[in-house]
């Protein structure tokens, strides 16, 4: 009687919901793994370059040691290239021996989830589970939410006249452009197919460079520029607002949110999408934030 039960379609559907969920369930933990160890690196810093603005709109974190990098529309092209600089000359650290721990985390944990791929992606290529979620979530959609919350507090901040708000939209915009020019890099390099060229039945073994990229635009998965956007965005909020407790949490929740809509919404493989939100976390907090 149990081995019947055992072998039941509807036994099988939830046993085949398990492997999926453990892969994005450690993809979740890894993220909170990189953005915990650089939380705790930070220095306190002090707005200096808002003394201009009312006490009551001044940064939480006033009692600082290092003056915050600045930002403003006239320094915004030289800090993108700054940090561009730093991202590119990365490996000049690595050989010098720095930062190879975080380095080889990351590393590890993308080839481990690029080999959970097969077994993860066909469940999400065939489930319907997620139509309602997908619709809320899509791809167009979540880009819209993640462009407007700087847009707002660019916004509001230029009309309030409250310089703090208007300096983290510029530095989340500034992380956003970062992590695009590094995802269109690595996109045109690996050329991956993405989860929904694949036919429901697989295989999704072989799927690097295999994509096509033509004129009219980079049809390749690896990795996932939503969830590089929206933790690249979510990291500048939840440095620079940490005081209030809850901002760290509804910012990381909502990129996590996103994040997996691109696999639900076959957008993505688990391991583009882990790629990409621990590459946005790392360069708010390597090279944007970071003090000069």
């Amino acid at each position: 009687m149990w081995a019947k039960k055992f072998q039941s379609s509807k036994y099988q559907r939830h046993r085949g919901f398990g492997r999926p969920c453990v892969s994005l369930v450690i993809a979740c933990l890894a993220v909170a793994s990189i953005a915990l160890p650089l939380r705790a690196q930070e220095t306190p810093q002090t707005a200096a370059t808002d003394n201009a603005t009312p006490q009551s709109q001044s940064p939480p974190n006033s009692a600082a040691a290092l003056p915050e990098r600045d930002v403003s529309w006239s320094t915004f092209p030289r800090n993108f290239l700054e940090d561009q600089k730093d991202i590119w000359l990365f490996p000049v650290q690595l050989a010098k021996g720095h930062q190879w721990i975080p380095t080889l985390s990351i590393t590890g944990l993308t080839a481990g989830l690029i080999v959970a791929d097969p077994y993860d992606a066909g469940y999400f290529r065939r489930t319907t589970t997620f139509n309602t979620f997908n619709k809320v979530f899509s791809g167009s959609i979540t880009a819209g939410e993640i462009a407007a919350v700087p847009a707002a507090f660019l916004i509001v901040g230029h009309f309030t006249h409250n310089s703090y708000a208007e300096k983290t939209a510029l530095f989340a915009a500034e992380a956003y452009a970062d992590t695009a020019i590094l995802d269109v890099v690595l996109k045109v390099s690996t050329r991956r197919l993405r989860p929904s060229d694949i036919p429901p039945a697989g295989p999704f073994s072989d799927t690097f460079f295999n994509s096509h990229v033509s004129n009219v635009g980079i049809n390749s998965s690896f990795p996932s520029s939503h969830a590089s956007a929206a933790f690249a965005v979510a990291a500048v909020f939840a440095h620079r607002y940490r005081k209030h407790r809850w901002v760290p949490y509804v910012a990381y929740g909502a990129a996590a949110l996103i994040s997996f809509s691109r696999v639900t919404n076959q957008a993505h493989f688990p391991s583009d999408v882990f790629l990409g939100a621990a590459l946005g976390v790392t360069i708010s907090e390597f090279a944007v934030l970071r003090s000069r």
